[in-house]
């Protein structure tokens, strides 16, 4: 079997978040954001990780290091998700395998939802694939946009997205497999012509298809799973979500 390393993208502040902490820092029932993401992947299987860190990076670094095969890699400027996996390439460029992407902030992704995406991601062949799901209100999230034959043909950031394309509910996650080191150089021949100026990740999706490889989502079973915490708002509606037993992490 192919190995799989993960990597965590965990450098942001979250100033939605109103606190001078790492977002990833966040306590969800005691526990930090990041450590669910952690405890899931490692329960999944995969045995080495590296963990994105940017804002106050030693207070996520002293957070982790307790964890097996963990890695550390800076990503010294906010320039969006693809800038942030790019800064792993160092330390990953000599890495043949798949590469599981998870966002720090999104933590009830399960450990059966990572397995099953690797699994669908090795199965159908992709040299990309993205995490989705149904989202009933979907607003503020990328959108996935497939073609009359129901496969993948882009995601569409909110901003970026015309009124047709908002009222699809089939979202990003932010999650992703892709195959190392391949995805190092499709990362470079990214432009950041969007309307946040930034390098995104859901643009290598574009990329496999413009070179003729195969691209894929997998959809969630339960959305719940997808949400992140941006806000205050946020963390008390997972905690509400997880003491109702309608998500079990």
């Amino acid at each position: 079997m192919q190995e799989v390393r993960s990597v965590i993208l965990a450098a942001g502040k979250g100033t939605r978040m109103k606190s001078e902490h790492p977002k990833v820092a966040t306590l969800l029932k005691g526990k930090p954001l990041i450590h669910y993401v952690l405890d899931s992947i490692y329960s999944s299987g995969i045995k080495t990780s590296y963990v994105v860190v940017g804002y106050k990076k030693e207070i996520v670094i002293n957070l982790c290091k307790h964890y097996p095969n963990i890695h550390f890699v800076e990503q010294k400027e906010q320039l969006g998700t693809g800038h942030a996996l790019l800064s792993s390439e160092e330390e990953l460029h000599n890495y043949q395998g798949q590469l599981l992407v998870a966002c720090g902030d999104v933590p009830l992704i399960t450990k059966n939802s990572f397995s099953d995406l690797i699994d669908f991601h090795s199965k159908e062949g992709n040299e990309v694939t993205v995490l989705s799901c149904d989202f009933p209100d979907p607003k503020g999230y990328g959108r996935i946009i497939r073609n009359e034959h129901k496969l993948i043909e882009a995601i569409v950031e909110e901003k970026d997205s015309n009124n047709e394309q908002k009222k699809i509910n089939e979202i990003n996650t932010g999650t992703y497999v892709f195959e190392s080191p391949k995805v190092f150089s499709d990362l470079k021949s990214i432009n950041k012509e969007n309307a946040q100026g930034e390098y995104y990740l859901p643009d290598l999706i574009k990329i496999a298809i413009k070179n003729n490889k195969k691209a894929g989502a997998f959809k969630l079973v339960n959305y719940l799973e997808s949400s992140g915490v941006n806000s205050p708002d946020d963390l008390s509606r997972l905690e509400l979500l997880m003491n109702e037993g309608k998500i079990a992490i």
